[in-house]
């Protein structure tokens, strides 16, 4: 497939441009129709929503609030009523307005605050908040806020009016893709290599939630969705693309043919992406483990959007390559392979050294990331579920605002009143309840609101004395359940916003540990398959969990404890969203088997070659980690521009995600798990024989096929496999003098650029290096001030013997 894709690429770039117009001209026409539904089936809460919903019919449009507050005085003086009166005269003659509740009415006195400073009106929009035009709430807030004056301070809340407080859509999209832009071009040096990860995210991306607005006319799926979507998107979108753009760069500089080498890379490394693809889907899959139908249309949007991300990488990128040739690499690149010739293979540089290092220290090491990572998980201890709402929006906010003014005048409690419904319940019963509320602690008011004619349904209106988010009013909440209500003797369910979402953290927070047991689980049966190993994939269980704890740990200390979320511009502190941690772990988890996949596979194939766990460890950390980091860097650009979303929710994952990322590319993955598989020994590759024999093989990377046949110094050269099996080379490294040059380094490489062996000559200038296979194959030597020396060779089935001469001036031989 890769190489049609390579060679019909403009079929494919038609193919790939028409699905993301004609999916964006389907989305423009049909709009969106999300859902934010967090109730679930059968909680007290869902009880008393469904009475609700029943008897009293929820208005057709959203609701909204004005708040004004006066510094002297009175809101019921003649000038401020002179002020704001004909404001909302004028606001409720806007078309798209269906009413305005004034306080200057007599059935409006409540909405003026006992000392008479602070008053509210309540304008109900003909629409939902998502279909309310942008430029009428617009008009609202300018008309209502013109009414202010010095004095007189007037501010909006409501989710129609926090919609247009948010940034244009996309910028958060635009920004991460900019980051990502200067960090892709810093590791490749080139334009057009820059540009194919980000074209691959945004076909991918593009494609992923144009389809999900689709997809919210047939099924339930959250406003928050797309967002998440869009945010694993871009992240996966461009690191699968840029595994397989490095492989493919580095053929090329390697000596093989453009189309070579993108066939190669994508059997090789796009074989990997397409494991690595699979593993995020089956980890947000584990969502479903959850039973909650809100997280479905989660799973939905970005399982889908990761599936087109790996699509757009194993047949848009191809044919992108295709078109760009041997451009691919810089100018510097192209001008030095045609006047050296392929380049080593020879690992080299910062990565080379640093695994070097954990080779020799691996217990210091991996104890300096225990207690780092320890350090940061200190704060997931005090971890609260809830839910943010608009008293979390930044303090220059005019819903922020507009909620404290509420607050203020009002009680806390006023911004999430909790509703008693009771059915079919007697009026003498309902008025000892009413009397027992009242008297129960951390209650402000009770309120028993007219009951609809008919429907036998009795509603009690209970304002806390504290906040919606505060822990005291989820303890009331449980006292009016299981104490105050009881003793009534009638069945009365408490609903409300705040007792919907205390139910929904704690239903979250019972099945947490059945689904991150799952995600492990799969997780383990997956590399226990990939690797052969019992060790590994229990290491790799115990670095996600590892990882887990300490981004849940960062997030505690930004978002609930507030340490510089103001700072940061993220609003004012509180629980984290209940749904997060199933999202956040899902999403850890498949980000996390990618750089495992990468990282192991290369250890994994060199312990296959030479049963050497130190070389295996010290090789596989030197030659991926480059890439896993620079990988890393990419993705925390992405989620950290995430902050700039508008979206609480949004910037929590952001940040989340941000953070374990960091976490496990950079301590993880480059020094706990190295330094741990070097202490580990060879017991990390055991596996008991009677397993062996019943488990299935599954192959990341396939074996390679040769390139087209060429000619190498010893006559034609053969395909792999010609030979009787595995046999070896051997020889002497000299100078053209005849001095032997020791601890000169050897690599013999397969015609698809993978490393087969590599060792360091001996004092007298003697090799022996292994091939799993005879046919043709590549050596390339460096050592110290010498030219590099690299020549393609034929193995057969006996050993072959080959010398080599190098010259401080040139190669020689």
């Amino acid at each position: 497939m890769a190489r049609w894709c390579y060679r019909h690429r403009l079929v494919v770039l038609v193919l790939w441009v028409g699905a993301l117009f004609g999916l964006g001209a389907a989305g423009s026409s049909a709009g969106t129709n999300y859902s934010n539904s967090f109730s679930l089936p059968d909680t007290d809460s869902t009880h008393a929503y469904d009475l609700m919903v029943t008897a009293f019919p929820e208005s057709s449009g959203d609701t909204d609030t004005v708040v004004w507050r006066v510094s002297e005085g009175s809101v019921r003086d003649t000038a401020v009523r002179e002020r704001i009166e004909p404001a909302l005269k004028e606001i409720a003659g806007m078309k798209g307005v269906g009413d305005v509740a004034s306080p200057y009415v007599p059935a409006g006195a409540t909405q003026i605050s006992k000392d008479g400073r602070i008053a509210y009106a309540q304008v109900t929009f003909a629409e939902q908040a998502n279909g309310v035009p942008k430029k009428l709430v617009e008009d609202v807030v300018d008309t209502a806020q013109d009414a202010g004056r010095a004095g007189l301070q007037v501010e909006l809340g409501g989710q129609a009016i926090a919609r247009i407080q948010e940034p244009p859509t996309g910028t958060a999209e635009l920004v991460g893709i900019a980051a990502a832009a200067v960090v892709l071009f810093l590791a490749f040096g080139s334009f057009f290599a820059m540009v194919l990860p980000l074209v691959i995210a945004i076909f991918g991306v593009g494609t992923g939630m144009l389809s999900t607005m689709l997809l919210s006319h047939a099924t339930d799926v959250p406003e928050v969705a797309p967002l998440l979507g869009s945010l694993i998107g871009l992240g996966v979108g461009i690191d699968y693309a840029l595994f397989i753009v490095t492989r493919h760069r580095k053929g090329i500089l390697r000596g093989m043919a453009p189309e070579d080498s993108a066939v190669t890379a994508l059997n090789t490394s796009g074989r990997a992406v397409l494991f690595a693809g699979g593993t995020v889907c089956i980890a947000l899959a584990g969502m479903l483990v959850m039973n909650m139908r809100f997280l479905d249309g989660v799973v939905i949007a970005t399982s889908l959007t990761v599936v087109l991300s790996v699509l757009a990488a194993i047949t848009l990128l191809p044919a992108l390559l295709g078109v760009l040739g041997m451009r691919v690499l810089s100018r510097r690149q192209r001008r030095r392979l045609a006047a050296n010739g392929p380049e080593s293979v020879e690992p080299g540089g910062a990565a080379a050294r640093w695994s070097v290092t954990v080779q020799k220290r691996p217990r210091s090491i991996a104890l300096v990331a225990l207690v780092v990572m320890a350090a940061l998980a200190i704060p997931v201890l005090s971890l609260r579920l809830g839910a943010t709402d608009q008293g979390n929006h930044r303090n220059d906010t005019t819903t922020r605002q507009a909620y404290d003014l509420l607050a203020e005048g009002f009680g806390p409690g006023f911004n999430g009143p909790l509703q008693l419904v009771a059915k079919d319940a007697e009026p003498a019963a309902v008025q000892s309840l009413v009397g027992k509320v009242r008297a129960t602690e951390g209650v402000a008011q009770v309120v028993a609101l007219p009951s609809q004619p008919g429907s036998g349904v009795t509603v009690i209106q209970v304002v806390p004395t504290t906040s919606p988010q505060s822990e005291q009013t989820d303890q009331l909440i449980d006292t009016l359940r299981e104490e105050v209500i009881p003793q009534s003797g009638e069945e009365v369910h408490v609903g409300g916003v705040t007792a919907i979402f205390k139910d929904f953290a704690a239903v979250t927070g019972d099945r947490l540990p059945y689904f991150v047991g799952t995600i492990i689980a799969l997780g383990f049966l997956l590399l226990l398959i990939a690797f052969r190993s019992l060790v590994v994939p229990l290491t790799a269980a115990l670095m996600n969990l590892i990882a887990a704890a300490a981004s849940f740990g960062v997030l505690v200390a930004i978002f609930q404890w507030g340490w510089g979320a103001e700072a940061l511009g993220l609003g004012k502190e509180g629980p984290i969203t209940a749904f997060l941690p199933v999202i956040m772990l899902s999403l850890l988890f498949g980000l996390s088997m990618d750089y495992q996949v990468f990282l192991v596979s290369r250890m994994h194939e060199e312990w296959v070659h030479t049963k050497d766990n130190a070389r295996a460890v010290r090789v596989g950390l030197a030659e991926t980690s480059r890439v896993i980091n620079c990988a890393a860097l990419i993705m925390i650009c992405v989620f950290s521009a995430f902050v700039l979303s508008g979206d609480m929710e949004g910037a929590m994952a952001g940040i989340g995600l941000a953070a374990a990322v960091a976490l496990d590319a950079f301590i993880l993955r480059t020094a706990l798990v190295p330094a741990a598989m070097h202490l580990l020994g060879k017991s990390n590759w055991w596996l008991p024989a009677g397993l062996e024999k019943r488990l299935p093989h599954l192959a990341v990377e396939p074996r390679e096929d040769a390139p087209e046949p060429a000619l190498s110094v010893l006559g034609p050269r053969a395909q792999p496999g010609d030979g009787a099996g595995g046999s070896v080379v051997h020889g002497f490294v000299r100078t053209e003098s005849g001095e032997p040059v020791g601890e000169a380094i050897l690599t013999l490489v397969s015609p698809g650029g993978s490393q087969v062996d590599r060792v360091e000559s001996l004092a007298d200038g003697s090799y022996i290096l292994s091939a799993r296979a005879g046919g043709a194959y590549m050596l390339a030597v460096t050592a110290g001030v010498h030219e590099p020396w690299v020549r393609h060779i034929m193995i057969g089935g006996d050993p072959l013997v080959h010398d080599v001469v190098l010259s401080d001036l040139g190669v020689s031989r």
